[in-house]
């Protein structure tokens, strides 16, 4: 994560989900930046949670590794209410 940068668990359960996608496709950093048009650097820092990517952004990561949307949402939304441990 940047320095300066607090921590942010949805940032991090965002891109905790986004690596494992992107490791079940067998997909490199580099493979899913050139579909999703976006730069590797970027792809290392929303899966190391370091940034929290834009509603478009989200969507088009998840589109091109083929994953539902509304599934990954609910995960997100569940790992909130979920206690610590």
């Amino acid at each position: 994560m940047p320095i300066g940068r607090r921590y942010n668990a949805d940032a991090d359960r965002f891109g905790t989900i986004l690596r494992q996608l992107r490791e079940q496709r067998g997909w490199t950093r580099q493979k899913l930046a050139q579909r999703a048009g976006l730069a590797p650097t970027y792809i290392g820092v929303l899966e190391a949670g370091g940034n929290v990517p834009t509603i478009s952004t989200a969507l088009e990561l998840i589109e091109v590794l083929g994953g539902d949307i509304g599934d990954i949402m609910r995960r997100l939304a569940a790992a909130r209410v979920a206690p610590p441990g």
